[in-house]
C-alpha cells in the first residue's frame, strides 16, 4: 500500500517508535530511521477514517517514508517534518504477548537514549534483525536477541567500554579470571556478588561487536545470557537516570498479576 504526494519525493526506511495526536484528524510520530535518525513528523489526515495511512503507519512494521523539509514547533522547539509519503516494506507481523512487550521495551530504550536527529545505522540495522526473533514464550534465542540489541546500542552510543580489557588499566584480561562490567568502573576484576563473565565471554562479546554481525552478537550471548541479563540492566538503568522504563514496570505487574 503506498500514500503519494502529487511531487515525488526519495524515500528512506523507517520504523514508527510512537505516536500522538496532533489534531482532530493528523498525528506526530516519532519516526527511526536509517538515514537521518529519530526525527519528529505530521502525519496530516492520518486519523480520518477512509486515510490509508491508518494501515501503514503502525509499530514495529519497516516503512519506506518520504518526507518535507523541516519547520520548527514553537511550542517544543522541535524541528518536524511533514510525511510525505509512507509506504509498507514488509516483513513480518505485529508481535503478540511477551513478544508485543519486548518490542514496546526497544522503542522505548531508543526514545529514551538517542537524540534526535542524530543517525545510526546500525543500531537501525540491528532493531530491524531483532524484531523477528522476538517470541511470545520469550525463549533463549528471544533473550540473546534482546541483549544483543542492548549490547550494540550502548556500544554505539559511546556507553560502554571496550570488553576485552580491563577498563582503569587497559590490560588484557587474564583467562582465569572472573571479571564484573560496572556502570562507574567499566571491565574490572570481580569483587562482590555481582553478575560473573569470564575473561573469553567478554572478549568474544567485544570480537563480535566489532565484527557489526548482529547474528554474530546474538551468538555471543548465548553463552553468558543470566549474568549478561542483570549486568545490562545495571548499566541500562544507571544511563537512563530519572527517566525509568514504563515497560518494564508494566510487565512487573502484570506478572504479579498472572502469579
Amino acid at each position: 500500500m503506498v500514500i503519494r504526494a502529487p511531487r515525488q519525493a526519495s524515500t528512506q526506511p523507517a520504523f514508527v517508535l510512537h505516536h500522538y495526536d496532533w489534531s482532530e484528524t493528523s498525528l506526530i510520530l516519532d519516526l527511526f530511521t536509517r538515514e537521518q535518525g529519530r526525527l519528529a513528523v505530521v502525519a496530516k489526515g492520518a486519523k480520518r477514517p477512509y486515510s490509508q495511512l491508518r494501515s501503514v503507519l503502525l509499530p514495529f512494521q519497516r516503512l519506506l517514508v518520504g518526507l518535507g523539509k523541516a519547520a520548527r514547533d514553537e511550542r517544543s522547539e522541535t524541528e518536524v517534518q511533514t510525511l510525505r509519503s509512507a509506504e509498507w516494506a514488509g516483513g513480518h507481523t505485529l508481535p503478540g504477548g511477551a513478544a508485543l512487550f519486548a518490542g514496546y521495551y526497544l522503542n522505548e530504550l531508543l526514545l529514551k537514549l538517542m537524540a534526535r536527529q542524530d543517525p545510526h545505522p546500525r543500531i537501525f540495522d540491528a532493531y530491524a534483525a531483532t524484531l523477528p526473533l522476538l517470541r511470545e514464550d520469550e525463549d533463549q534465542r528471544s533473550q540473546a536477541a534482546l541483549r544483543a540489541f542492548e549490547l550494540r546500542l550502548l556500544a554505539d552510543l559511546g556507553l560502554l567500554p571496550d570488553l576485552s580489557m580491563v577498563t582503569q588499566t587497559q590490560r588484557a584480561l587474564e583467562p582465569e579470571r572472573l571479571y564484573m562490567l560496572s556502570a562507574e568502573m567499566g571491565v574490572c576484576s570481580l569483587s562482590h556478588e555481582a553478575p560473573a563473565f569470564g575473561a573469553m565471554q567478554l572478549v568474544q562479546l567485544q570480537a563480535a561487536l566489532l565484527h557489526g554481525s548482529q547474528a554474530a552478537l546474538q551468538q555471543a550471548c548465548f553463552d553468558c545470557l543470566p549474568s549478561l541479563k542483570a549486568c545490562l540492566r545495571g548499566l541500562l538503568h544507571y544511563h537512563l537516570g530519572h527517566k525509568p522504563l514504563r515497560t518494564r514496570a508494566v510487565m512487573l505487574d502484570l506478572q504479579k498479576l498472572l502469579d
